[in-house]
């Protein structure tokens, strides 16, 4: 652990800080139907527009029932034009490369992978995707579930603001005021910013390159329709091929890269993702990807703060989670810098810690940071291959999924998602005094507190259901790439990512058949629609109620107290849920390679 990592940790979390304020004061100028931003002379008239086709009134506001159809409805049809876009890329344009239809079960899982924000990839992007599909349907959706998130978080939070009121904003304006003003004009910019740096952005085919010496390579065999064949015992077939050229990607990377990172979405132009030298080219890149993955969801912690009229309780939520991201970082570089148990048996020095997996451009601390950054902000991207990572390395990622995408989360997830445990904690510290939990003047009751609590066990009840239905089934057990505990933490990552809405993966899955698509798309619908619902069912609870001044008893969302018990609240839950897995899962693989047994 040098000097320079903790240089680079200290300039990433200070310019996140500084950040903070004026990009939280900016969404409330967007999430404001009468908001002015410095952008209305290009977008205002696009807006009024847009509003015209929809048939949208503006200033006719729904309750939450009326929101939560509108985001249902909306997720419905963009899910299945995604779909059809997916089964017929073969007979649409911008297809240089003679891509043909993906199968009904990976379409599906891509459909709702991209419609939840989760850009959950079974599937190699670059031999996969056309050019069409990766603007159209992907790209597309880069924007809107991003938006749709940061729309949620909104109308949580003015229920939580308003005093008395029975409506949460208009879902169709702030779905397209966030599109409009906040991700298409960054992205413009960051994506120029990108190209600058040598990432890729064209309509080329891909370019070939002959190889000075042919090398075998064994691959999975696949069938006619793209599927992979298994074998008598359930196992992929694997097929020797003689490569003589290498084909180089094209495309346009830079646009898709740019939301991709700021949306929180995560799903690579390439099957490498963030490691591929033309999505990731420069350690300037590395950083500013780095750094557009938290700066959303770290502004809206301010944006609460303004609408609430409390800046010191949005202070108190980005200080908490905050908290948890450090944790994250230094126990994960730790465990990387410390390297492998086994090698330090063969000789291998302890100093030149764990690079399996790794870019040697971006070595172990900017690989771990963003390892952390993008699990603990349900991005999914990634710059190494986490599958790689030492025991407990390994474990920080997956733990920061399971904590319910609460590490400042997916932008709008991860606010609405520590609002909930916000709620539990007020509700605790009530129950400690003696009094009714009130929360910024609201009474917190017991229909608040089953809303909240439901909302986190859908997400239990996915991530260890569908895993324990995957360890003891044929389907589950026949894509594992280790044995014994290694394997059962593939298996937990990929639907802990799944219904954490992540997308990143322990990839020595191999996920792309019937069952794994099927299953990993359900766990991706639970864990973005059935958590959303009862959050604005709390929501439409809260913003009925009235607010009361602060009294002597008040228990304060403010200062250290409060942090400490919102972290309390947040780990002994996610403690409490998942720590028997984990200790079957990557704690005991941690021991068992402490001794010298691999897997």
């Amino acid at each position: 652990m040098h000097s320079s990592g903790w240089l680079q940790l200290a300039l990433y979390v200070g310019v996140l800080a500084a950040l903070t304020k004026p990009l939280g004061l900016y969404l409330v100028r967007v999430l404001d139907v009468n908001g002015r931003t410095w952008f209305d002379a290009v977008f205002k008239p696009l807006e009024r527009l847009t509003y015209r086709v929809m048939g949208v009134t503006p200033s006719k506001e729904h309750d939450w029932k009326q929101y939560t159809f509108a985001m249902l409805l909306f997720s419905l049809v963009s899910c299945l034009f995604t779909y059809a876009v997916l089964r017929l890329q073969h007979l649409l344009p911008l297809n240089p490369q003679g891509l043909g239809p993906l199968s009904p079960d990976l379409a599906f899982n891509t459909a709702v992978s991209f419609t939840t924000n989760t850009n959950w990839q079974s599937y190699g992007g670059e031999g996969t995707m056309s050019y069409f599909s990766q603007m159209v349907a992907l790209t597309l959706h880069n924007f809107v579930s991003a938006a749709v998130g940061i729309s949620i978080a909104a109308a949580l939070v003015r229920a939580i603001a308003r005093p008395s009121a029975k409506t949460l904003g208009n879902f169709w304006v702030d779905l397209v005021r966030t599109t409009y003003y906040l991700l298409l004009p960054i992205c413009l910019v960051f994506a120029v910013v990108l190209v600058s740096q040598g990432m890729i952005q064209n309509f080329k085919p891909y370019t070939k390159a002959k190889l000075l010496e042919p090398i075998k390579v064994s691959v999975e065999k696949k069938n006619d329709r793209g599927e992979v064949v298994l074998g008598a015992h359930g196992k992929p077939v694997v097929e020797d091929q003689i490569l003589e050229e290498q084909v180089i990607v094209q495309g346009p990377m830079a646009s898709q890269v740019a939301i991709k990172m700021l949306g929180t979405n995560g799903g690579g132009y390439a099957n490498a993702n963030a490691a591929h030298p033309f999505e990731n080219p420069t350690p300037l890149s590395n950083f500013l990807q780095m750094l557009s993955i938290f700066s959303i969801g770290s502004a809206l912690t301010y944006y609460l703060g303004r609408m609430t009229k409390n800046q010191a309780h949005g202070w108190s939520v980005w200080g908490a989670m905050t908290t948890l991201f450090l944790i994250g970082v230094l126990v994960c570089w730790w465990a990387e810098a410390r390297g492998n148990p086994i090698h330090h048996q063969i000789g291998v020095a302890a100093a030149d810690g764990n690079m399996e997996g790794k870019e040697v451009r971006f070595g172990i601390f900017n690989s771990s940071l963003f390892a952390v950054i993008t699990t603990a902000a349900s991005c999914g991207a990634v710059n190494s291959m986490h599958d790689s990572f030492t025991a407990i390395g390994g474990l920080v990622p997956l733990f920061n999924i399971e904590l319910g995408e609460v590490v400042i989360g997916g932008v709008g997830a991860g606010l609405y998602g520590m609002l909930v445990f916000v709620v539990l904690a007020v509700f605790i510290a009530g129950l400690m005094v003696g009094r009714t939990p009130e929360y910024l003047g609201k009474k917190i009751q017991a229909y608040e507190v089953k809303m909240a609590m439901l909302a986190l066990l859908v997400l239990t009840l996915s991530i260890l259901g569908f895993t324990a239905w995957a360890v003891v089934s044929p389907w589950g057990l026949a894509g594992l790439n280790n044995a014994g505990p290694h394997g059962l933490s593939e298996i937990l990552y990929a639907f802990s990512s799944a219904t954490g809405n992540n997308g990143s993966a322990f990839a020595g899955l191999t996920a792309n058949t019937p069952w794994y698509n099927i299953t990993l798309g359900l766990a991706m619908l639970m864990g973005r629609f059935l958590m959303i619902v009862p959050i604005m069912a709390l929501a439409g609870s809260l913003v009925l109620k009235k607010t009361s001044p602060p009294s002597p008893g008040t228990f304060p969302v403010s200062g250290g107290t409060f942090i400490v018990l919102l972290l309390g609240t947040v780990l002994l839950i996610g403690a409490l849920n998942f720590l028997p897995v984990l200790a079957l899962g990557p704690i005991v693989e941690h021991f068992l390679t402490a001794q010298g047994k691999m897997f």
